[in-house]
């Protein structure tokens, strides 16, 4: 079969997990159905999580949402990227050639990713101010402030990933779905540890400080509060509940989105140093830790859908507009059915 195909034909049929599908199907059944499975689970929860944002403005009380939206809108044109390998493993012609297709879309998804973890040490250094700093913290931290700095991580993220494109070494293995990046671009070590130096150790080495500190701080605070209180009770003879710290609960949601984000990447980082410092190579390995890592950017909604009660009141009142909006249409159509009164897409919480 391979004999028919012309040197187009074939490059698409390069698969990076070890299964023969000559003879059943002409192209990559199992990487399709993954990448597509994740690209619609992406783009499905962070289109979520930006409108459920935009309906609950209790969730913008906390300076963190500046954040957490700009993760959702990278992890959204994450999901919109993953249509480019889709679609050329599905035999769709691409608009340029594979190779220049392969580096710009490895390069666009490193960015993309390096501002959700860049976005995450800024979440837990905005949590350590508000706790170490309560009453500075307003001062500190303000919109225009948050503006800026989320500006120099997509810069910052663009900076540390440029000098793939002038031929120094891989980002990353995202474009290796497509032969001329698995087979042609190779890693180098010294640009793998331009980027641990510049990206992944500095942000894992943030949010183990600062969150270490900040549940530090959230126990002595409780403890001290459980002290008072016991000597207040037994002088007056009554008992009170011990509350915890205001901000311990929050700081658990979003330290569970950042251990989530860790663990799924830290097979990724891993494989990454050890192919590039020993030369080994995977390709199932590749594939595996790549799209796992990648499979992060659909988590944030189903941690904040478990999490957050502000988060779910928002996701039921957009389930309650959506509703609403059909009914309504279903009920514009119909000429015999009574109109309810009122407006039916309330969308605050």
């Amino acid at each position: 079969m391979n004999s028919t195909l012309d040197g187009n034909q074939s490059t698409h049929l390069f698969c990076l997990l070890p299964f023969d599908y000559l003879g059943t199907v002409s192209f990559c059944l199992l990487e399709v159905l993954i990448i597509v499975f994740l690209t619609v689970l992406i783009i499905s929860g962070n289109i979520i999580v930006i409108f459920v944002f935009h309906c609950a403005p209790l969730l913008n009380h906390h300076t963190t949402s500046y954040f957490i939206q700009t993760m959702a809108y990278a992890d959204l044109l994450v999901g919109v990227s993953c249509l480019v390998p889709s679609l050329s493993l599905l035999h769709y012609p691409l608009p340029v050639e594979e190779s220049l297709t392969c580096q710009i879309f490895g390069f666009v998804v490193s960015v993309l990713k390096s501002v959700s973890m860049a976005s995450l040490a800024c979440i837990s250094i905005d949590r350590y101010i508000a706790i170490t700093k309560p009453l500075s913290y307003n001062t500190l931290v303000t919109p225009w402030r948050l503006r800026l700095c989320i500006f120099l991580i997509w810069l910052y993220s663009t900076l540390v990933f440029l000098p793939s494109f002038f031929h120094w070494g891989k980002p990353g293995y995202h474009g290796d779905v497509f032969q001329w990046c698995a087979e042609s671009w190779h890693t180098d070590p010294y640009f793998t540890l331009f980027i641990v130096m510049m990206l992944y150790a500095p942000a894992a080495l943030i949010v183990c400080f600062t969150y270490f500190n900040i549940f530090r701080i959230c126990q002595q605070h409780t403890k001290e509060i459980s002290e008072r209180q016991a000597r207040f009770s037994s002088q007056s003879g009554e008992t009170e509940e011990v509350q915890a710290c205001p901000d311990k609960r929050y700081a658990m949601v979003l330290f569970r989105i950042t251990s989530v984000f860790y663990i799924l990447w830290l097979p990724y980082i891993i494989y990454f140093l050890l192919e590039s410092s020993t030369g080994y190579s995977n390709r199932f390995a590749s594939f595996l830790t790549t799209w796992l890592a990648i499979s992060n950017s659909f988590c944030n909604c189903i941690i904040y859908s478990l999490s957050n009660s502000v988060f779910q009141r928002g996701l039921k009142r957009l389930s309650g507009a959506v509703c609403a909006s059909c009914a309504s249409q279903t009920t514009a159509k119909d000429p015999y059915t009574v109109r309810s009164k009122g407006p039916l897409n309330r969308c605050h919480v």
